[in-house]
């Protein structure tokens, strides 16, 4: 199957709402102590980071025009830190594929990547929850490894 990947739009923000969803329960689930099942975002919130420079979202769409995934991303650089040289990377907060889809996560992730060299990023770093190892398989896939990792005790 053949699909798209742009900058997302006002018009998606009832699509990105509902893999939102998705993405939350599959946290939801595996996390039920620290996820609410809500969105990470209202509407209003997603109108505003779609005007951002800074946060560019991507969504992937097939032939019809059906949006079957999506890519928040932040531009980040570190600034008056005599610790870290001088970088920019592109964090990916969020991919989420609708999941019936196929292929969709890797063509959101080459599409970032691309972005990320065309501006100028020295690397593309996320996050992702051990409570999804399907996630963690995927991005081990994709050639991503491990930079820090996050640790915690229950009290």
């Amino acid at each position: 199957m053949s699909y798209t990947v742009r900058f997302a739009k006002k018009e998606d923000i009832p699509a990105l709402m509902s893999l939102l969803r998705q993405v939350n329960k599959v946290h939801h689930d595996g996390r039920p102590d620290l996820f609410e099942l809500t969105t990470k975002y209202t509407e209003e919130e997603l109108a505003e980071i779609l005007n951002q420079e800074q946060t560019p979202v991507f969504v992937c769409e097939d032939t019809q025009g059906k949006i079957l995934g999506h890519g928040f991303c932040v531009i980040q650089q570190p600034e008056n830190t005599r610790l870290l040289r001088d970088h920019r990377t592109l964090y990916i907060d969020d991919i989420c594929v609708d999941e019936a889809a196929e292929q969709v996560g890797k063509a959101l992730y080459e599409h970032i990547l691309g972005y990320a060299c065309e501006i100028g990023c020295y690397n593309v770093t996320l996050n992702v929850w051990t409570c999804n190892p399907g996630a963690v398989k995927f991005y081990e896939k994709l050639g991503l490894l491990p930079y820090k990792i996050g640790m915690e005790k229950i009290l």
